[in-house]
């Protein structure tokens, strides 16, 4: 085998390495960070709620978007951690929503409640929200 061969093997498993880490990193994660039942039960919810693709933008970006039943040019950004929901529309922010629950939930569940709203009724969710304006 050549130095060149090798040096190129090498290169490809780590970047595979590289690529499978976060996701491995995530399932083992509620059980390093020594999270409680319920915060690996909303994990694990949270993990068979989405799609591949829904699961792997939540990991890599931070925040899943949805896009809106009834306006076609509005995708809602959720944030997996705590912070505002963000309506984007072509591209740009133009309005934040705060909406919490009113008792404590991991935040696992928050994204899935978001989500379940959002995608049932989402005339009530915007009811609920508290909306600010995005200026630049």
């Amino acid at each position: 085998m050549s130095a060149a061969s090798l040096v190129i093997s090498v290169l490809c498993w780590t970047i595979i390495a590289c690529a499978i880490t976060p996701v491995v990193w995530l399932f083992l994660l509620p059980y390093l960070k020594g999270l409680t039942r319920a915060e690996r039960r909303a994990t694990n919810l949270l993990r068979d709620m989405l799609t591949p693709e829904q699961f792997r933008q939540l990991l890599w970006r931070g925040y899943l978007e949805i896009p809106s039943p009834s306006e076609p040019r509005w995708t809602y950004r959720v944030p997996r951690t705590k912070g505002y929901v963000q309506i984007i529309e072509g591209g740009r922010a133009v309005m934040r929503l705060c909406l919490q629950p009113t008792e404590y939930l991991p935040d696992a569940d928050v994204v899935v409640l978001h989500k379940l709203m959002i995608e049932a009724n989402e005339e009530v969710y915007l009811q609920k929200a508290n909306k600010y304006a995005c200026r630049d």
